[in-house]
């Protein structure tokens, strides 16, 4: 959490800025007051106007001045915290990519989507409401309380009390009242998030199996409690605002009680030097209210800090690869390196076993088998014998036990990313964005034209389809919703097609066809590999004729 605290405040070089600006205009704006009752009160005894050409001229720069550094204030510090906060962003997601997609299984897509986006965007509220603040009013206090104490000593000592004891008791308040609440708040968004999308994804489900109303009575005692939440904190924040209101008029009777005296006594005060002393606390306390609110602040931003910190664990679980992988260096000089791994590698497993993140026993042991260019292997087996986690496993999303080597090298010893320009994956449910037929299909090859995107469509069978749904601009909808489960094996084939993967491992093509489609889909999609002299692992516990395939592997059933 404090590594993600620190990312979120910029750098002393640009944060500077923004905070000289913010002090001269706090500084100006109590300035502007000063020399405004000294003017008034001044001009009141009718002296020449020569004795207030300075005063006058005081008051333009003032009332300028401020307005102008508030806004090169509010243009430095929060251009900032936005550059720092699109480094920490992008820092975020490249801590949490390597753990995709099987080490996120812990948390639930809406929770992670509001740590991800809400959560980091309040920690732009460090530098911005809770340094900055802190520092202005801290170095604004210091300064009014020594210039009134330059005028007359016993206010300037009633106005640190007043700041010291307003300060202290708004905080109290402000603590007691809403600190809970306000620690609560980023939780409480993240679990509405879950429960928004959960209910928005499943309506179709839910509302077929009459389980809608529970879901919904779920979704609104999950608003209901961010709710309470937020009128909690609003609470407090209310009762700090009058806890200060209260010492600022104090601060202005007590500027009174010391300063009517010294106004007769011998050495006194004039007259435009009591208004001063008198109404400058006013001033001093409308920025010195941001104290109070800036910990309150600071209390949401630990949490969020602590929410982004959880969902980016320090260290990579042991059951996930690390993205970059070099040669040992005890390694012989002739070890094999990523330039080892021919174009059509041969795909060589022997005794493999995996785990997912956390479980106790594997979900896969003992697998070995050995896929040569244009070789068609059916993999066989029972539900949950643990045949898509060797697919997570074959492009390195889980690492793995035994051997599995690429054209002879190791691939612990390769980048996942380079495993993965060999081998690429047809998944059992693929994500298909919501665009047009032509944007989930480029970004498989983003030079591809738009006949090299027909053809590959003609390739898997969708090329009359495409044309009846008006072409390649034709949307699929939210996840593909507005194609069958068929058609998006078959885009996703596409997709795998214009990405060359030499080696091509499809899970379950048939979970989301009748029968029909799903016979028809698998011998396209072995018939169109045998054209192309690539290696298919076809993963499916549904039979697969003799003729389509080279050779057969059974996984005998669950790990033990």
């Amino acid at each position: 959490m404090r590594a993600v605290l620190r990312f979120a405040q910029p750098s002393a070089r640009h944060f500077a800025p923004g905070l000289a600006a913010g002090v001269l205009s706090a500084c100006f704006a109590v300035a502007l007051l000063a020399s405004s009752a000294w003017l008034i009160t001044r001009a009141a005894e009718q002296p020449p106007i020569m004795f207030l050409s300075m005063a006058v001229v005081g008051v333009r720069a003032f009332a300028l001045g401020r307005s102008a550094f508030r806004y090169l204030e509010r243009l430095a510090s929060h251009d900032a915290a936005f550059r720092q906060l699109a480094h920490l962003r992008l820092g975020v997601f490249a801590r949490i990519l390597p753990l995709a997609p099987a080490g996120l299984g812990g948390t639930s897509r809406g929770d992670l989507l509001s740590r991800l986006v809400r959560d980091v965007d309040d920690l732009q509220d460090f530098p911005l409401r809770v340094v900055q603040p802190l520092a202005t009013a801290g170095i604004l206090a210091s300064v009014s309380v020594l210039g009134v104490w330059l005028v007359l000593p016993a206010a300037g000592v009633t106005l640190a009390l007043s700041l010291l004891a307003g300060g202290l008791l708004a905080t109290i308040a402000s603590t007691v009242l809403s600190a809970r609440s306000e620690r609560l708040l980023a939780p409480l968004r993240g679990t509405l998030a879950g429960e928004v999308l959960e209910v928005v994804e499943n309506l179709d489900v839910l509302s077929a199996f009459g389980a809608l109303d529970a879901r919904l009575a779920t979704l609104a005692a999950a608003d209901d409690r961010l709710c309470r939440a937020s009128l909690r904190r609003s609470l407090g924040v209310g009762v700090q605002g009058a806890v200060l209101s209260l010492f600022a008029g104090l601060a202005t009777v007590g500027a009174l009680w010391v300063g009517i005296p010294a106004l007769s006594g011998p050495g006194g005060i004039s007259g435009p030097g009591f208004a001063v002393v008198v109404l400058v606390p006013m001033a001093v306390f409308e920025v010195f209210a941001v104290i109070p609110l800036a910990l309150g602040v600071w209390r949401q931003v630990r949490s969020s800090a602590a929410r982004v910190a959880s969902a980016v664990p320090t260290s990579v679980p042991a059951e996930i690869p690390a993205e970059s992988v070099n040669v040992p260096t005890d390694a012989p000089p002739d070890a094999p390196t990523t330039t080892s791994v021919g174009v059509r590698p041969v795909l060589e497993l022997t005794d493999v076993g995996a785990s997912w993140p956390g479980s106790a026993t594997p979900a896969v042991t003992g697998i070995t088998l050995r896929l040569a260019p244009g070789d068609r292997v059916h993999l066989a087996g029972p539900s949950g014998a643990g045949k898509t986690t060797l697919a997570q496993t074959l492009v390195r999303f889980l690492d793995y036990t035994g051997s599995y080597r690429l054209d002879g090298v190791e691939a612990r010893t390769l980048a996942p990313a380079e495993v993965r320009s060999r081998v690429g994956l047809c998944e059992q449910r693929p994500w298909l964005f919501d665009d047009s037929i032509r944007q989930n299909l480029l970004f498989a090859r983003e030079t591809a034209t738009d006949p090299d995107l027909l053809a590959v469509l003609d390739r898997v069978g969708l090329g009359d389809w495409a044309a009846r749904r008006g072409g390649l601009d034709a949307r699929v909808g939210e996840r593909g919703a507005l194609v069958s489960g068929g058609q998006a094996q078959r885009i996703a084939l596409a997709r795998a097609l214009l990405a060359d993967f030499p080696v091509l491992i499809v899970d379950e093509p048939t979970a989301n066809v009748d029968e029909e489609q799903g016979d028809r889909l698998v011998r396209d999609i072995l018939v169109t590999a045998q054209e192309d002299g690539r290696a298919v692992l076809l993963i499916s516990h549904t039979p697969v004729p003799d003729d389509l395939i080279t050779a057969r592997v059974v996984v005998p059933g669950p790990a033990r």
